[in-house]
């Protein structure tokens, strides 16, 4: 399947393949490499809420903003 098929399926076809996904990633045993410019993010990002804890988000901020 190529990423165009993707894109007419509906969501819920779509959580199910990211779902299945997820699983065979989680079961392999072959290591998950992190490109370098992901940990450069995350540690840009970390480093911000080190220097201003006031930044961060609640879990029912989180929820809020995911469930729009």
């Amino acid at each position: 399947m190529n990423t165009p098929d993707l894109s007419g399926l509906p969501v819920s076809e779509k959580l199910r393949i990211v779902t299945q996904l997820w699983n065979d990633i989680a079961s392999s045993p072959d290591p998950i490499t992190v490109p370098p410019e992901v940990m450069r993010e995350a540690s840009r990002r970390s480093a911000e809420l080190d220097a201003d804890p006031s930044i961060a988000i609640d879990d029912d901020e989180l929820w809020r903003r995911v469930d729009g």
